[in-house]
């Protein structure tokens, strides 16, 4: 199973368009951008962005809630 990881978002100053407030958004790996104190989100848009990590909260979830999201009927 893929490992999925999730942030909150928590200020969206400057980027209201692009992130909601307290909305979960699904991080995408990227090293070097967290080495230089950043997060890619996919965000509002459907594809994934750079962003300061200082905008995010992560979180864990539990398997069961990652199973419902990734395998709920449409």
């Amino acid at each position: 199973m893929n490992k999925h990881e999730f942030a909150i978002c928590i200020d969206n100053h400057g980027y209201e368009v692009s992130l909601e407030m307290r909305k979960l958004y699904e991080v995408v790996t990227d090293a070097d951008a967290e080495k230089e104190g950043q997060i890619r989100v996919i965000d509002e848009s459907g594809e994934d962005y750079l962003y300061s990590a200082t905008l995010f909260d992560r979180v864990t979830l539990p398997a069961h809630v990652l199973e419902r999201v990734f395998h709920a009927q449409a």
